[in-house]
C-alpha cells in the first residue's frame, strides 16, 4: 500500500550508507554546501549511531560514526563513499558548494551522454558527485 501523496517526493526507498570518524563534521558539511535537510540523528554516548538526512529532489542518505566493533557486519572504510545526487540545477547546487568552500574534485561540465554536473569531496573524503543526468527510462516489464 502506497502512503505517497501526489505533487511531493516518494519517500526514498533506497538509501546510500556510509560511516564516519565525525559524522557530526560531515552531516553540517552535507547541509550546508549541498543543500541536504537533516531529519533525523540518534546519538549514543556522544557519537552519532544513526543520522538521517534526505534530497530535497529526492533520495537520501543515512551515516553514522564508526564502530570500533570488529562484527559490524556494516563496517566499511572511512571515506570510500561515492554518490550521486540528480539536480534539476546542477548550477545552482554548484554555486552552492562553492560559496560553502567545498573541495571541487572535478569541476561543472557537460558530457557526451547529457550530463551537467561536478563532484566534491567532503571533510572524510566521500566523493559526491552532482548532475542532472536521471538515468535511462525503466524498461517496460509487463
Amino acid at each position: 500500500m502506497s502512503t505517497h501523496t501526489p505533487g511531493t517526493p516518494p519517500a526514498p526507498t533506497v538509501w546510500h550508507c556510509f560511516r564516519c570518524n565525525d559524522a557530526r563534521t560531515v552531516i553540517d558539511w552535507l547541509v550546508e554546501s549541498l543543500g541536504f535537510i537533516e531529519t533525523f540523528s540518534h546519538s549514543e554516548d556522544g557519537q552519532v549511531a544513526h543520522a538521517e538526512l534526505l534530497w530535497p529532489e529526492g533520495g537520501g542518505v543515512m551515516c553514522g560514526d564508526r564502530r570500533r566493533d570488529e562484527n559490524d557486519p556494516h563496517a566499511t572504510p572511512v571515506g570510500s563513499g561515492l554518490a550521486f545526487l540528480v539536480t534539476a540545477d546542477a548550477d545552482a547546487v554548484y554555486e552552492r558548494a562553492k560559496a560553502a568552500g567545498a573541495e571541487i574534485v572535478q569541476e561543472l561540465h557537460e558530457t557526451d551522454y547529457g550530463d551537467n554536473g561536478f563532484s566534491v569531496r567532503d571533510p572524510e573524503g566521500n566523493v559526491w558527485s552532482v548532475g542532472e543526468y536521471r538515468g535511462q527510462p525503466a524498461p517496460n516489464l509487463s
